[in-house]
């Protein structure tokens, strides 16, 4: 019998009206948070704080404040406060209650979208506020202005009550203060102060003129005002760890602070501040001796990781100046090639900052800029200005131009010593290195490859492994640093030149990340002085050279164990000192040591032992593991290579500025710096020598 329409419609699941979800106020935000923060991660986390932080720097921008205070409070509260006109508190005609409730409480609401509220903003989504009252258990908004202080309390992004004017005040500005929620940031509302210190930094280095306060007030027992009492709480937190930010060189300032542990090629800063046809374009720079590049992309000071138009703009207006500058000063020889970008960027130290009053971004988070008119305006006043800054700076600009020939003939040597040492059959995996116990599986989203340290370790990983999915690659030493090498050098490693063959990725101009041939490159080192020096090393060149790895998520640390616990039978594996008290508890007098080197001390260990007359069944055996060569291969396969009971560490990248720094000053030539930082970080190692 032939089925109706209806009987067919009801077969294939209705699709109507009736099944579109409409969602209420913020509960959007609610069921959807990474549509609005990008994660639910530490970077969402923090993306709150930016959100509100983010309000009061627009204030700032537009001339109504010069001062933020930003304040960690215990009970995970963060609290804002600012010096501008304070958020509108009137009836707002529309809404029919106060402008502040319409704000807090309603996605894309704000004095962004038109009018006279902000000629230039970070915010101009205009979800900010909204979005961090929806994902807090509890935030409060202090209102100073008109001559009053008013204040309205929220939940989960739901008012508890109307704006309240709860005092008179002759202050004007504004303080937030809330909770994020631990339903939403699974991992933990635990904010690093340094990664806000970092960032707000950067936001004082881009608004000259603004003072910027940030306070550690966690471990205080202060107890603060009452609402709408005071709008800066500082004063009350003297104790408390904190930092404070004021710059008036601005850009200028920053490249210097970037630049403080390289050597600049040049003695000038080059600086300018243009309008082109309603874009503010800002851009400072310095070449210092450095094979890397550090651009520092900004709209309405908001970083943008991923670049964008206004970058594109500046790269190709670098490139085209440099160019032509050597042609007519005649330090490039006309028989030479034209620059390329890779070869203008090298050794660059550039900050690009441009502010749009209609602004597009890819995504809420911003790590993209998408406004066509950024990279016009960006070309066309760079180019001028650096015309001009080459001519009034003769030496400067032949020191530069200088550095992108160096730059240019390296690249050329590079390449040629690429592709003699590393043909095109061997980046396929038809010639891989002799050293490599590689994998059976060629499907690279279940391969794994362990690097590990020696040959020792490498006969057990190749024993213990599982040869199906785990490709084992033994190092022998220490490999080049590459922080100082270029590409030509690096390759001529066999070391190095095994290690990018087994990746199958090629490295330089021909990188393809889609060639990978592990979706997990785990890092084994053992647990000393040499292996962590090892394990920085190939940090180093997979930073440098494979970037892309990392952001991809496919770099890992294994985790073997320190110590092996024996009960009778009854076998358990310790990564920390720690660890280990805590499982020994009060039978640390029944220790039996293994493994320590030294003969008198287990004879010794085993005569407290007799002493306590057990029997030996209650002894308890404890071998300590110098590295992995001394596990037989049952042990590494329990401990470090099976994935039902390893450990391992992904290796992330939360601050690529930050690591860019590290790296220089851990791998780099200042001595200074390095016993600098050797020294001030000293305690917080943890290191078996």
């Amino acid at each position: 019998m032939a089925k109706t329409k209806d009987e067919k419609e009801q077969k294939k699941g209705s699709y109507s009206a009736q099944d579109i979800t409409v969602l209420e106020g913020l509960e959007a935000v609610r069921r959807r948070p990474g549509m609005y923060i990008g994660t639910t991660g530490p970077d969402g986390l923090h993306h709150l704080v930016w959100e509100i932080f983010d309000n009061s720097r627009d204030e700032a921008m537009g001339g109504f404040a010069d001062d933020i205070e930003v304040i960690l409070l215990p009970g995970d509260m963060v609290r804002v406060a600012d010096n501008g006109r304070g958020i509108p508190v009137d009836i707002h005609k529309a809404t029919k209650v106060s402008a502040l409730d319409t704000i807090m409480t309603t996605l894309h609401a704000g004095g962004k979208f038109g009018g006279e509220g902000y000629k230039v903003s970070g915010g101009l989504h205009g979800v900010g506020a909204s979005v961090v009252n929806a994902l807090s258990t509890f935030c409060m908004v202090e209102v100073h202005r008109d001559g009053g202080a008013h204040v309205q309390e929220y939940s989960i992004g739901k008012k508890k009550g109307a704006v309240k004017k709860v005092a008179s005040s002759k202050l004007h500005g504004t303080a937030t203060s809330f909770i994020p929620d631990t339903s939403i940031f699974q991992g933990g509302i635990e904010l690093d102060f340094e990664k806000v210190v970092s960032h707000l930094r950067e936001q004082a280095y881009l608004v000259k003129g603004l003072r910027i306060t940030i306070i550690d007030a966690r471990k205080t027992q202060v107890k603060l005002p009452k609402p709408g009492e005071m709008l800066y709480v500082r004063h009350l937190l003297a104790d408390s760890p904190s930092q404070t930010f004021y710059f008036e060189g601005g850009l200028r300032s920053l490249i210097t602070f970037t630049n403080r542990y390289h050597k600049p090629v040049h003695k000038n800063i080059f600086y300018t501040e243009k309008e082109q046809e309603d874009v503010s374009v800002e851009v400072a720079l310095q070449y210092v001796d450095d094979m890397s590049s550090r651009v520092l992309p900004f709209a309405n000071n908001i970083y943008n990781p991923e670049g964008g138009t206004h970058i594109t703009g500046f790269k190709t207006a670098l490139t085209r100046s440099l160019n032509a500058y050597g042609r007519k000063s005649g330090i490039a020889k006309d028989s030479e090639e034209n620059f390329t970008g890779d070869d203008v960027l090298e050794g660059l130290t550039a900050v690009v900052s441009v502010k749009l009053p209609e602004i597009q971004f890819e995504g809420q988070t911003k790590a993209k800029l998408g406004s066509v008119e950024a990279r016009g305006a960006v070309e066309a006043a760079f180019t001028e200005a650096f015309a001009v800054f080459m001519e009034e700076n003769p030496d400067d600009a032949k020191a530069i131009v200088q550095k992108s020939i160096l730059a240019m003939k390296a690249r050329k040597a590079a390449k040629a010593a690429k592709d003699s040492i590393l043909r095109k059959g061997a980046l396929e995996g038809m010639t891989l290195p002799g050293k490599l116990a590689d994998c059976q599986s060629k499907d690279a989203s279940e391969s794994e490859l362990f690097v590990v340290e020696g040959d020792s370790a490498g006969g057990s990983a190749k024993t213990g492994r599982d040869r199906r999915t785990q490709a084992i690659l033994p190092l022998r030493g220490k490999i080049l640093n590459v922080e100082r090498a270029r590409l030509d050098r690096m390759l001529a490693s066999e070391q190095i030149k095994n290690f990018v063959v087994a990746l199958g990725t090629a490295i330089g101009e021909t990188f393809n990340l889609e060639k990978l041939r592990y979706h997990k490159i785990i890092l084994a080192t053992d647990a000393d002085v040499d292996g962590a020096h090892i394990r920085t090393l190939l940090l180093t060149l997979i930073y440098r050279h494979f970037r892309p790895i990392i952001d991809g998520g496919f770099v890992y640390i294994a985790q073997p164990p320190l110590y092996k616990i024996q009960r009778g039978k009854d076998i358990q594996y310790v990564y920390s000192d720690e660890e280990k008290n805590k499982v020994l508890g009060k039978d640390a007098d029944l220790v039996v040591v293994e493994g320590e080197g030294e003969e008198g001390e287990q004879a010794e260990a085993e005569e407290e032992v007799e002493e306590t007359k057990k029997k030996s069944s209650s002894r308890i055996r404890i071998q300590r593991y110098k590295g992995l060569g001394e596990m037989n291969p049952e042990e590494l396969w329990e401990t470090t290579m099976d994935p039902q009971n390893r450990v391992l560490k992904q290796v992330t990248i939360d601050d690529a500025v930050d690591a860019d720094r590290i790296f220089e000053i851990l791998m780099g030539e200042d001595v200074s710096s390095r016993k600098l930082f050797i020294q001030s970080n000293a305690k917080a190692a943890n290191l078996d020598i």
